[in-house]
């Protein structure tokens, strides 16, 4: 039975840029919850944003439609921006929400990778950017059309100088809408939590084109010591990591599973491999953890153009 909004938290009026599977999921609930949503886009998409609203395939939310206005600038104060693009289209995108028109309003960005937060932070203001995890499956399918094929939606948001009660406020009206939000203190714990998942599943899939069942039975111990490593630089950056429910996580995970890294790469599209390959060698360069395998992964993708 698809979940329908929970009790009405008060109304905001939030900016998506990228309306994307992620980005476009999140401001079709948010409308759908009462909320003012305005997508930040490329005027063909805002266009057709405008005309037709965004329309959500969902075996938890439901089948909507929900309106949604548009544009390619931020013109208008909004309570918060929820960043939604990909890395790689990071410093692009941001000419979309110019600091001055962006005013009092919180920066959420949705990213993979952890060095994003210090970007943004040196572009806005440092104590309204709330970094967020979210945990979903969601696929743009045509511009406005979401393909949402998890059977949860969960959200961690943080902000380690936010003021509390800002991002109390947001998360009500998530959780309102639909993903399951809390908020947490620890935000170096929030990114590197994704980060140790994430980064060992995009390499070793991207790396040999297979998805993670065989990935997994092929190169198992190319797999154990990529998580090992990650989980090395994790807890050098001061954050906890459990390598072992690292592994069981992607044992449990279905044969077919493919990252995202991967689908970028088979459809020719930029990948985040400098964001999160490039951002872990870094991070174990700075603390003096030692990652060969990681190393020589990344060096592989990038010399194969990836």
């Amino acid at each position: 039975m698809p979940n329908t909004p929970n009790a009405p938290a008060p109304h905001l009026t939030v900016a998506v840029l990228g309306p994307g599977g992620v980005g476009g999921l999140l401001a079709a609930l948010l409308s759908r919850s009462g909320h003012r949503v305005v997508c930040l886009a490329g005027e063909e998409t805002a266009r057709t944003l405008r005309a037709t609203g965004i329309r959500v395939r969902s075996a938890l939310f439901g089948d909507f439609t929900a309106p949604v206005d548009a544009d390619t600038t931020l013109r208008e104060p909004v309570d918060a921006c929820l960043v939604t693009v990909k890395a790689t289209a990071l410093d692009a995108a941001l000419t979309r929400i110019p600091p001055a028109a962006l005013g009092d309003a919180l920066v959420v960005p949705f990213l993979n990778g952890v060095e994003h937060p210090a970007l943004l932070r040196a572009r806005y203001a440092p104590d309204r950017v709330a970094p967020a995890v979210i945990r979903v499956e969601s696929t743009r399918t045509a511009p406005g059309v979401i393909e949402h094929t998890s059977p949860f939606a969960e959200i961690d948001l943080t902000g380690a100088k936010v003021p509390r009660p800002r991002l109390e406020a947001l998360a009500d009206a998530l959780t309102a809408a639909g993903p399951a939000t809390r908020v947490l203190d620890d935000e170096t714990a929030v990114l590197w939590a994704k980060m140790a998942f994430l980064a060992p599943f995009a390499l070793l899939t991207t790396r040999y084109a297979l998805p993670l069942g065989e990935a997994r039975a092929r190169h198992r111990e190319e797999l154990a010591s990529l998580v090992a490593e990650t989980a090395a630089v994790s807890r050098a950056c001061g954050a906890p990591a459990d390598p072992a429910r690292a592994l069981a996580r992607y044992d449990a995970f279905p044969p077919a599973a493919k990252s995202s890294m991967q689908r970028d790469a088979e459809a020719g599209r930029p990948l985040e491999l400098d964001a999160i390959g490039g951002a872990l060698l870094r991070a174990a360069d700075r603390h003096g953890v030692p990652v060969p395998v990681t190393a020589r992964i990344v060096r592989e993708l990038r010399e194969a153009g990836r």
